[in-house]
């Protein structure tokens, strides 16, 4: 049984690392605006299996590559979980990830063969990071924190803040998408300046710079949103709790987020842009995988605060 916790523990992150580099590149097309380098052609680039090369056929042709090689991974870590793991909730995640990575790929798949409108362009990106988020979960499972989306840690919330907790998840999607909208338009060059947008506080709205700007108090909003979470959950959790750390680590997150998209800004135009892109689509998935987790704790903790009262209430 050891050797098969330990199976399940390596695959787990092997699918959770495999499509943080789907990520990765799934950006690094969009960026180089490579998705045409394999022509109207899929599965195969331009007619062939192995295409003649180019720097946008390699891209977009790598990045097919990897889905496949870690969906056959995530497959064989579906089998070994539903055989073996007693976890349902182990069961659940691998069943989220497989079910959004199959839709990723049909929509990449369907993006080559007919143009799309950049509004489904970007869900590309947002069911890759749901992907993500859920090997993300997979593989927690098999670690320390595992614990705490069990059984909770004894930790207790109060019903205002679990919701709150799920709110701004949801709204970090949201986000997210825009954020992905904002890249399928080209719309990054709309604002000039941060954290100013073309030097003024609220620009003309219209275009790309009513887009990107729209973007930009979002994720201040986002931000804001986290840090009173933040304040209202350190009121509540011991500072040793999975769930203060799930906040405090979105906090440091978000606050890095808001300043690489700064980055991304002010490095339009030289060739460290590409980085700062990939930087900025790096940190929102891992901003958006522990907001996952803080909400999956969060509802241990009420599950347990719930139990407990039944318990309570039954007693002569």
């Amino acid at each position: 049984m050891m050797n098969i916790q330990k199976w399940l523990k390596h695959l787990s992150f092997a699918s959770m690392a495999g499509m943080f580099l789907i990520l990765v590149m799934g950006a690094l097309v969009t960026k180089t605006e490579s998705g045409r380098g394999c022509g109207d052609d899929w599965p195969l680039c331009n007619g062939k299996f192995v295409p003649a090369y180019t720097i946008e056929s390699f891209i977009e042709y790598s990045h097919r590559f990897v889905v496949g090689v870690v969906g056959l991974i995530l497959l064989a870590t579906t089998i070994m979980v539903f055989l073996y793991s007693k976890r349902k909730d182990a069961k659940w995640y691998v069943g989220g990830a497989m079910l959004f990575t199959v839709l990723q790929a049909i929509l990449g798949a369907m993006a080559v063969v007919w143009p799309q409108s950049s509004a489904v362009l970007a869900l590309h990106f947002g069911f890759s990071l749901l992907s993500f988020a859920f090997t993300l979960l997979l593989y927690l499972v098999y670690t320390r924190f595992g614990g705490a989306m069990n059984k909770g840690d004894g930790t207790r919330l109060t019903s205002g803040v679990r919701w709150a907790v799920w709110g701004v998840l949801i709204y970090s999607y949201v986000v997210v998408y825009l954020g992905a909208f904002v890249r399928h338009t080209e719309a990054v060059g709309g604002c000039i300046g941060w954290p100013l947008c073309n030097g003024q506080v609220i620009p003309e709205m219209a275009g790309g710079t009513a887009i990107v700007f729209i973007h930009r108090v979002a994720a201040a909003l986002l931000g804001l949103s986290i840090l009173t979470l933040f304040l209202f959950i350190r009121a509540q959790a011991s500072r040793d709790s999975a769930v203060y750390q799930a906040a405090l680590y979105s906090l440091i997150l978000v606050t890095l987020q808001i300043l690489s998209g700064g980055f991304v800004t002010l490095a339009i135009g030289y060739d460290i842009y590409l980085l700062a892109s990939l930087l900025h689509a790096m940190l929102v998935s891992f901003l958006f995988g522990v907001l996952c987790y803080l909400g999956i704790a969060s509802v241990q903790t009420a599950e347990r605060s719930s139990a407990k009262a039944y318990a309570a209430s039954r007693l002569p």
